[in-house]
């Protein structure tokens, strides 16, 4: 999750030449000229061999293989292309079948049953049994060491095997959209004698060598059910910390695609015919998060105007360059229960002072935390800063780096920032806004919220279940702790010669990291 931010008001001219210097030997097209010898775009049916080398923003020494812990976009990278969940959201965030071929819910939706692929193998050829299954939530759900997905998984009671390809999800309470629970990148399949050391998995790719903060090199899975993929014979994911670095890397061809594109920088990458621009429209958004158990933010009237401080068009404008869409304080925009029919949040500065002379709070001093956990994070920061100044507040920034702000602090920031990718309403819930929620950074505990939401968990008419959550919903938007003030395109870049990415809605970069459909021309 980690992004070394540069200020995006770089000039050109200044970024140009010095992308140029580092490439060294290598023609760099400008914006003004042309190379005869570009590579063309691959045409006709996928090609099988090659490396694909991919620059990925962030990681560090913490980086690691866990398919159930993935935390920076290394990690997520790296999980995406080894291992694979039961179901995940496809590019159209539509949900798929990967490991299993089926999955049902009884009558009352309290038991799923998971039928699995038949004759889909691990990396190192076995094949796959419930036992596995049951192990690989026994270690995602482990009360001494729960994963990252467990939270999402509050409900499960216990997996039992069934026969010889199916098992059984016995829920504590009834979930009519568990399937979605189970949709989620961290919740890959492992055989039940897991070695985080020794990776296994059923990804198109399988592990060859890992060196945290650094590197990965992965190689073709020969045992992959999909008989035709992967294509490539070889992926290698190479850490960034740095934009410049990263897109440098790109320019002078040592890595073939790169995640994150500065978008201040689209229009130059444009101009090199070398390459092509990648750019999907997400869920993904980055909130400001107003901790509602902690003074000013305690009082609704404080967050009440602080979101109408906001104008969010400028957002849009100045921290994305037009790549995103404006949002209204609420989450899942392409969940069927999306509340889009609540009036669109606007900059009201006089409602936002006359909410903070009416809290005793008219000289209103606050401090924000910022750091580059995103593309646009601390621009974002910087912009509100500039925003908030017409209501008499003054916000004092704290920009910490990317350890610091997902140290020991996370989660005790007064007011700050996160980013999160697309999830459906309830998956994001169960996430982020509830009291047991892993990642709740507002410290949201409404009552009558949290009633709703359990009471739409067990609800199977889609009907009933869509009037609750726009309840629920409603509630958020109207004293709530999170401010979503857009949801952020995602803007990645490759050569002409790579093929096979395309835009992806889950929010991931390069096609929500799956390279398993990637070839090169």
């Amino acid at each position: 999750m980690s992004l070394d931010n540069h200020d995006t008001r770089i000039s050109r001219r200044k970024f140009l030449l010095g992308s140029a210097a580092l490439a060294g030997a290598v023609p760099f097209l400008s914006a003004c000229g042309g190379r005869s010898d570009a590579a063309a775009a691959p045409t006709g049916p996928p090609k099988r061999g090659g490396t694909l080398r991919v620059g990925v923003t962030g990681g560090g020494a913490s980086d690691s293989l866990d398919p159930h812990s993935p935390v920076t976009n290394p990690d997520i990278a790296r999980v995406r292309n080894l291992y694979e969940p039961l179901v995940y959201r496809d590019h159209d965030f539509e949900v798929s079948y990967l490991v299993a071929e089926k999955l049902e819910p009884s009558a009352d939706s309290a038991t799923w049953t998971a039928t699995l692929r038949d004759g889909i193998r691990f990396h190192d050829g076995r094949p796959v049994t419930p036992a596995d299954v049951v192990a690989t939530f026994r270690r995602i759900m482990d009360p001494d060491d729960p994963k990252s997905g467990a939270a999402s998984l509050s409900m499960l009671d216990r997996v039992t095997a069934k026969g010889d390809r199916q098992v059984e999800f016995h829920l504590s309470e009834p979930s009519a959209v568990f399937a979605d629970y189970l949709g989620q990148y961290s919740l890959g399949i492992v055989p039940a004698d897991f070695d985080v050391a020794k990776p296994v998995g059923t990804g198109p790719f399988r592990a060859e060598s890992f060196t945290a903060g650094l590197q990965s090199r992965f190689v073709r899975n020969p045992h992959y059910w999909r008989p035709d993929r992967p294509y490539l014979d070889e992926l290698v994911l190479i850490n960034f910390t740095e934009d410049d670095a990263r897109i440098n890397a790109l320019l002078a061809s040592q890595v073939d695609a790169i995640d994150q594109v500065p978008v201040a920088l689209v229009d130059v990458l444009r101009s090199d015919e070398r390459m092509r621009i990648l750019s999907s429209e997400t869920g993904t958004w980055l909130p400001f998060t107003m901790r509602v158990d902690r003074p000013p933010f305690d009082d609704v009237r404080v967050r009440q105007a602080l979101r109408l401080v906001v104008d969010r068009e400028q957002m849009i404008n100045q921290v994305l360059s037009g790549q995103g869409r404006v949002g209204n304080d609420l989450y899942a925009p392409f969940d069927p229960a999306y509340a889009s029919e609540l009036p669109q949040r606007t900059q009201n500065i006089a409602e936002a002072r006359r909410l903070l002379a009416e809290a005793g709070k008219s000289n209103l001093d606050i401090e924000l935390v910022t750091a580059p956990i995103q593309a646009g994070a601390v621009e974002a920061a910087q912009v509100f800063q500039q925003q908030a100044k017409a209501a008499g507040v003054t916000v004092r920034l704290r920009r910490v780096d990317t350890t610091t702000f997902y140290g020991d602090n996370y989660l005790k920031w007064d007011f700050a920032q996160d980013f999160w990718y697309t999830r459906n309403y309830l998956p994001q819930v169960a996430n982020g806004s509830l009291p047991d929620s892993p990642y709740n950074e507002t410290h949201w505990q409404d009552p009558e919220f949290v009633r709703l939401v359990r009471t739409a968990d067990r609800t199977s008419d889609a009907g009933k279940r869509t009037r609750l959550l726009k309840q629920a919903q409603r509630i958020e938007y109207e004293r709530g702790g999170l401010i979503v003030w857009g949801f952020v395109n995602q803007v990645d870049a490759h050569q002409v010669y790579v093929a096979g990415l395309v835009p992806d809605r889950t929010g991931l970069p390069l096609s929500g990291y799956s390279f398993g459909h990637v070839w090169l021309g």
